[in-house]
């Protein structure tokens, strides 16, 4: 049974540890500050300005002035800061930020990463995703393993790329995969979600990777 959502975000809770400054990206990455393990304690980062974000408010406790970047409204928490985007960009490209968790819709095997745009759609903006990867100390994405039935795990991207060999972790639906980046020995098949097997994964992501000790 592939994780749901909510699931791969409490997974990817997993990966904060004690003191980290944090950045969350838009869509399943946000759902990671409803997970924050016990006796840890982490600042949660926003580009447009907002430091110690808490988690998302309880219908009719919104604040519409309170939002993340991807404009939902969150809450704050009695140490929480603000400051211009301008600043929080310098946080980011100033290598302050620990871990960033974010989506995407493709990763090589290699760490290359695309999630901000497909030639010939509109594209909104380019985000700050180019200035995360680039930044920060570990990258962790989280996303849906195929996309209408095609794999997102590749051995090269086929979409402009977001960065190149950045990507350190991936969590889908179905699967946890650490990518040794640095060290060159590639993708790693580390977790199954229950119920999962190996020949579904094998045939549903064309990147090569080699299986944890755990799974064999």
């Amino acid at each position: 049974m592939a994780w749901t959502r909510e699931q791969m975000a409490a997974r990817a809770a997993k990966e904060l540890r004690d003191g980290f400054y944090v950045n969350l990206g838009i869509g399943i990455p946000t759902l990671v500050s409803n997970y924050i393990p016990d006796g840890i304690d982490v600042n949660l980062q926003s580009e447009n300005g907002m430091l110690g974000m808490g988690p998302f408010p309880y219908e009719g406790e919104e604040d519409a002035d309170l939002i993340n970047a991807g404009k939902q409204t969150v809450s704050e928490l009695p140490t929480t800061s603000y400051f211009s985007s301008a600043d929080s960009f310098g946080m980011v490209r100033g290598g302050h930020i620990d871990l960033s968790i974010l989506g995407a819709m493709q990763v090589a095997e290699n760490g290359d990463l695309a999630n901000w745009m497909i030639p010939g759609k509109m594209v909104k903006g380019m985000g700050g995703a180019m200035d995360l990867v680039a930044g920060v100390k570990k990258v962790v994405v989280i996303m849906e393993h195929t996309a209408k039935d095609e794999p997102k795990l590749l051995h090269q991207c086929k979409l402009p790329l977001t960065g190149a060999g950045v990507v350190d972790m991936v969590i889908t639906d179905l699967a946890v995969f650490t990518i040794d980046r640095k060290g060159g020995s590639g993708m790693t098949l580390t977790e199954l979600a229950p119920g999962v097997t190996l020949d579904e994964i094998k045939r549903k992501t064309e990147a090569s990777y080699s299986v944890g000790a755990g799974l064999k």
